[in-house]
């Protein structure tokens, strides 16, 4: 009989690396999250230019929520199959807190600037992402997934709330 090491690879770990890595984005180089927020950011801009009545807010709050228990889920397969606690190439926090701050812009923001909102959103996001100020900061040291979701999530919203005060 084998032992069982944490580093075994398991059922659906490659699939959880994959949503974890959003499709592998999370091992561009440098800066992986800046590549997983912009991606969010170019495909929610397409999505308004494509589709303009889908961009909703509650498109967003769907997409977002959807990110946010796919990371929820994903995250402590993808993190031991890497090894590491919280792996840079873990980007599915970025796309959830993008999304999340897209979800709280109102409606007509999208409608008549959304190149704005989608940059603003994307470029206020990588700010409180990187410099996490308070409470950003404090939801990062919860642990495991949650604490890998949270802090991007909050940094979403901030973002989205500020962009949407400055594009008001």
């Amino acid at each position: 009989m084998r032992s069982t090491s944490t580093a075994e690879r398991r059922p659906g770990d490659a699939l959880a690396l994959a949503v974890a890595t959003a499709g592998g984005i999370g091992f561009c180089r440098p800066g992986p999250g800046t590549w997983a927020s912009a991606a969010t950011a170019a495909v929610a801009w397409g999505v308004c230019h494509v589709l303009p009545g889908c961009s909703h807010p509650l498109g967003w709050s769907v997409a977002a929520l959807i990110a946010i228990v796919a990371g929820l889920v994903a995250c402590p397969a993808a993190c031991r199959r890497l090894g590491r606690g919280d792996p840079s190439e873990v980007v599915i926090d970025e796309v959830a807190g993008v999304l999340a701050g897209l979800a709280v812009m109102p409606a007509h923001l999208f409608e008549h600037a959304p190149a704005s909102a989608c940059l603003l959103v994307f470029l206020l996001f990588r700010v409180f992402d990187i410099a996490k100020p308070h409470p950003v900061s404090s939801l990062e040291a919860l642990p495991g997934a949650i604490g890998i979701m949270a802090d991007d999530v909050a940094a979403g919203l901030l973002a989205g709330f500020i962009a949407a005060a400055l594009l008001h």
